[in-house]
């Protein structure tokens, strides 16, 4: 069964007089299993589409549905209960909480989900290069720490959906290649993966890839 589909998504926006289409009738499916590279120059509509499919917005016109429940044109609250049930999420900032240490983050994420599984911590930050920073405040870590520590926060719930914004953004190529391992691994165990990159050797490892341009879908 798909577990997102997307139905002719569009999204304005307005400064005084004129109208920018961040999204002009976008239409997609994820299948469970399929790992998908989403690419497009700075302001194509990459991170605006990201936001549409987990309902931290909403579209102008169009459906967005997971498992075929409608997500779009509900209430807040109902979709933040969608969101806390199917999705791991990693954008681009605000995936941690700045008091709460990255286990207590990743902790926080597994109570909300209803997946409390604490002694999986260590093992997941390990998977990700982070051993020995569990305790560590995020203002201590470095930016492409902090991305690996929210995409921990992301992994934490075993979603249906993960949705990552540049995650291998500023890690060395030895990194980038744990990280991308780690994205394979939880995609073969059933979830959708779709992650915003500009990188080739993400693009390589991928089932698949979506170029979109002003907010166009121009290759998949």
């Amino acid at each position: 069964m798909t577990v997102l589909e997307t139905t002719e998504l569009y999204r304005f926006f307005h400064a005084g007089d004129d109208e920018v289409v961040a999204l002009g009738g976008v239409s997609l499916t994820l299948d469970p299993g399929e790992f998908t590279a989403l690419r497009g120059p700075s302001g194509s509509g990459k991170s605006t589409l990201l936001a549409c499919l987990s309902g931290i917005d909403e579209p102008d016109g169009g459906t967005v549905s997971i498992l075929g429940e409608r997500m779009t044109r509900r209430p807040e609250s109902y979709r933040a209960r969608l969101r806390a049930r199917h999705f791991g999420m990693l954008m681009q900032s605000g995936n941690l909480f700045g008091h709460l240490t990255v286990r207590a983050n990743i902790h926080l994420q597994m109570q909300i989900s209803g997946s409390d599984r604490p002694g999986e911590i260590d093992g997941l930050l390990g998977s990700l290069g982070l051993d020995g920073l569990a305790d560590m405040l995020p203002a201590h870590l470095s930016g492409g720490e902090a991305a690996r520590a929210g995409l921990a926060v992301a992994l934490a719930a075993n979603p249906s959906i993960l949705l990552c914004d540049e995650p291998t953004a500023e890690v060395d190529a030895a990194t980038e290649e744990r990280v991308i391992d780690r994205l394979v691994d939880i995609c073969r165990r059933g979830t959708a993966v779709l992650v915003v990159t500009h990188s080739g050797a993400l693009a390589a490892r991928a089932d698949r890839v979506i170029d979109i341009r002003d907010g166009r879908i121009v290759h998949d």
